[in-house]
């Protein structure tokens, strides 16, 4: 268990909702994301769910990045899991440890891309996780790096990108700051 400030383990800020504070719709959506992903309880679903109709909003935009963005599910999986590296949050990287896989990230590829750009990428992969590293340090891309990533993305793409790495930056604020539990496997 993690430490918050020095003193007692943490633990969730705010549980997982049950049905009654879920509503239905999202609470069946949490209880099916549990089960595709294989774990009991998708906690970051079904504690962003106490949102309500925030939550429906937010997953919305989210898949609009990822999965049904307009990067590769593999370019997407290899900027979530530097981000959730960087910002050193377990749960994502749990969870997209899986997603990755499925994007055809194996292990030792996983293992690359946490230990960033200079692991022996190639062009596009290295400016990509170079970006990644300036945005989640700097809130900004060096010209270098920008006009090295340009040359890889056209204009919408380096949008998505942008957008999709502070996405998860600001999800890993979000489940840090609630505390949210990694989830127990099936």
């Amino acid at each position: 268990m993690t430490k918050s400030d020095g003193g007692s383990p943490a633990g969730p800020r705010v549980a997982p909702g049950t049905l009654g504070e879920l509503g239905i719709l999202n609470w069946v959506f949490a209880r099916g994301a549990a089960r595709v992903i294989g774990v009991r309880d998708a906690h970051v679903f079904s504690t962003l769910g106490r949102t309500r109709g925030l939550f429906r909003s937010w997953l919305l935009y989210s898949s609009r990045l990822m999965p049904f963005g307009s990067l590769s599910r593999r370019d997407s999986e290899m900027v979530i899991i530097r981000v959730a590296h960087l910002r050193g949050s377990e749960y994502e990287l749990d969870h997209h440890r899986r997603l990755g896989k499925r994007a055809g990230i194996d292990d030792a590829e996983f293992a690359r891309i946490i230990s960033g750009p200079d692991a022996g990428w190639g062009d596009r992969e290295r400016w990509m996780l170079r970006a990644v590293d300036e945005l989640i340090a700097d809130k900004d891309i060096s010209d270098t790096t920008w006009t090295s990533l340009r040359r890889h993305l056209d204009e919408r793409r380096v949008i998505a990108f942008i957008l999709l790495a502070l996405q998860y930056d600001s999800l890993a604020t979000t489940l840090h700051t609630l505390r949210v539990q990694r989830d127990t496997r099936v």
